[in-house]
């Protein structure tokens, strides 16, 4: 029962509060630490490129490991205090919504300058549809990335394996692309995040199951484009019946997204948070993990 009331503290927290200022922000702490290694790194061949990346990613591993294990160490109540506030810094309920929420305007350039605040891809020639079209496969990929796939990890090893998930993804979303200076470099950090999140990112799609099982099935058959990332976007899209493209990678069908899909997709997003919220709550309470048993 401590472990469930440390989760639903956090959680409290996150819905309340969200997040933490930046200064005292685990996840900006390890975007912060691995931006000095990487800044400072002289690219000089594939090799040594792959081993200073790895060096930084377990670094930043090792580090959000110390921190997990801290509250281990304090008495009563800080060690409530402290795990609390690790549990929440790793997942992000309120924060995603409010920045999709923002991309629901019908100025273009202010949806145009919303969206580039959330996804990585170039917005300056985007229609309006495909703007609409990026703010929904956002939320669908972060609601994996920043709230289903922690809280699974944290199922699974208690508070480490939320924070170490939070790191791993971090790395990723910092280091993880395939261009001349990262592609040897993060190379480490991205496949490591496939690996954690291969199971997470079919179980999101499974989330959406009772909200129309054929037509998330029919869709997750035709997302064969990423190992991961592509998955939860097909369910979304099956759900909402709205086609979601990234132009020369990936396009589900459906009809043109609209700005109020935007919102349809919020609301989406709410029922499946709602649904884990629950099933981790219940998992916690009948001990199915015995690593987080009291």
């Amino acid at each position: 029962m401590e472990v469930l009331t440390v989760f639903f503290l956090a959680l409290l927290w996150d819905l309340l509060l969200g997040e933490p200022p930046a200064k005292v922000h685990p996840v900006v702490w390890f975007g912060r630490l691995a931006d000095l290694f990487e800044g400072r790194w002289r690219r000089r061949d594939p090799s040594l490129d792959f081993l200073a990346g790895t060096s930084t990613a377990l670094l930043v591993i090792i580090t959000a490991l110390l921190l997990s294990l801290l509250p281990s160490y304090l008495p009563f109540p800080l060690d409530y205090a402290l795990g609390v506030y690790i549990l929440k810094s790793s997942f992000a309920v309120r924060s995603l919504y409010e920045h999709v929420a923002r991309t629901i305007t019908g100025n273009i350039e202010e949806k145009r300058k919303a969206v580039s605040m959330i996804v990585s891809r170039d917005v300056k020639a985007l229609d309006e549809a495909h703007l609409n079209s990026a703010s929904i496969e956002s939320l669908a990929e972060n609601l994996n990335d920043s709230v289903i796939a922690p809280l699974f990890y944290f199922l699974l090893f208690g508070i480490p394996g939320a924070l170490l998930y939070r790191a791993v993804n971090t790395l990723d979303a910092m280091l993880g692309y395939r261009n001349e200076r990262y592609e040897y470099f993060g190379k480490f950090s991205a496949r490591l995040d496939d690996v954690l999140n291969f199971v997470p990112a079919r179980l999101t799609v499974l989330l959406y199951i009772p909200l129309g099982w054929r037509k998330v099935l029919g869709h997750y058959r035709l997302a064969r484009f990423k190992l991961n990332s592509d998955k939860p976007i097909s369910a979304m899209s099956a759900v909402l019946g709205v086609w979601l493209e990234k132009p020369g990678l990936y396009r589900f069908p459906g009809r043109e997204p609209g700005n109020e899909d935007i919102g349809r997709a919020l609301k989406v997003y709410w029922v499946i948070v709602a649904e884990w919220v629950v099933i981790v709550a219940l998992l916690l309470t009948t001990e199915v993990f015995p690593c987080l048993s009291p």
